[in-house]
């Protein structure tokens, strides 16, 4: 029997920080292996929900409070139709409450990454041979899915109280998947803070960043009805193009109060589009860099 008998079999390549410890090192394996990391992650994550529903049942109670609250308790005050104060809100508030829905989702991922942090989950894939970018990327990839499930839920909620879109099956489905294309870019905002925030005590007191950034938009008002400085900024808000985005996609165009006042009013379209897109180039590495940072 010669030497070569008793080597033993090759093991599949696994990474720590994007350096490989097997024999093969391309591109794709190296990106199998990532893929196949962030599924663990992805796993990992809808696991310890199935064993803490209260958590994700308060996350689909949240936003259906917000709805029940603003379309009825605010909503017969608002006139963004030009027909009466009530008149046609519900049509002009669902798309906002789909987008606001979205945009608060990142206090969720912030919290649940600085609960995971708190409790040695980071420190442990850390100290795993696994690509660095798989807790980011699993994070991501679970929270779309969740937030997936939010948003039926809402949607649901608004066809029983009265909502319906005017656009073809289409556009609705293409509505949804920009909706869902928000939602992933600022989970990489939450990842980063997540990793950024010491305690979850902490990432409890995110309302006081996702507030703005919710309420100063076009969610529940036209920014052409706020003072110019205020509607300024609410038009450029992300989550205003989405909204508005979305609002020609189901038929309900525009503010419905006059002409649009700012450029990107009349791109909804584009902004909905290209903002994820500068989100994420941002987020993503400094993301993927606090990670690599953690102290061990």
């Amino acid at each position: 029997m010669t030497s070569t008998d008793h080597q033993p079999t090759p093991i599949s390549p696994v990474f720590n920080d994007g350096v490989s410890t097997g024999a093969d090192d391309s591109l794709a394996t190296r990106t199998l292996w990532a893929a196949k990391d962030c599924w663990t992650i992805v796993v990992q994550e809808f696991t310890h929900l199935l064993r803490q529903p209260s958590t994700f049942a308060w996350q689909l109670g949240m936003p259906v409070v917000m709805v029940l609250m603003f379309v009825y308790v605010f909503g017969s005050a608002m006139d963004v139709t030009g027909q009466g104060a009530g008149e046609g809100y519900v049509d002009y508030a669902m798309p906002g409450m789909f987008a606001m829905t979205m945009a608060f989702g990142f206090m969720n991922t912030a919290f649940a990454v600085t609960l995971n942090k708190e409790k040695g989950f980071v420190d442990r894939f850390r100290s795993m041979p696994m690509s660095s970018s798989a807790v980011v990327t699993g994070r991501g990839v679970s929270d779309v899915i969740q937030a997936a499930v939010d948003l039926t839920t809402i949607a649901v909620l608004a066809l029983i109280i009265g909502w319906r879109s005017n656009g073809s099956l289409g556009e609705t489905l293409l509505a949804f998947t920009l909706l869902l294309w928000l939602r992933l870019a600022l989970i990489f905002i939450g990842i980063y803070l997540g990793l950024l925030i010491k305690n979850t005590e902490v990432a409890g007191s995110l309302f006081a960043v996702a507030f703005p950034l919710g309420f100063i938009s076009s969610v529940f008002a036209p920014p052409e009805m706020m003072p110019g400085w205020l509607g300024a900024i609410a038009a450029w808000n992300p989550v205003s193009s989405t909204a508005n985005a979305i609002r020609e996609l189901f038929g309900t165009p525009g503010a419905g109060v006059g002409e649009a006042s700012y450029w990107i009013d009349g791109h909804a379209m584009l902004g909905a589009v290209v903002w994820p897109v500068v989100v994420m180039a941002i987020f993503v590495p400094l993301a993927v860099q606090q990670f690599k940072n953690l102290s061990k």
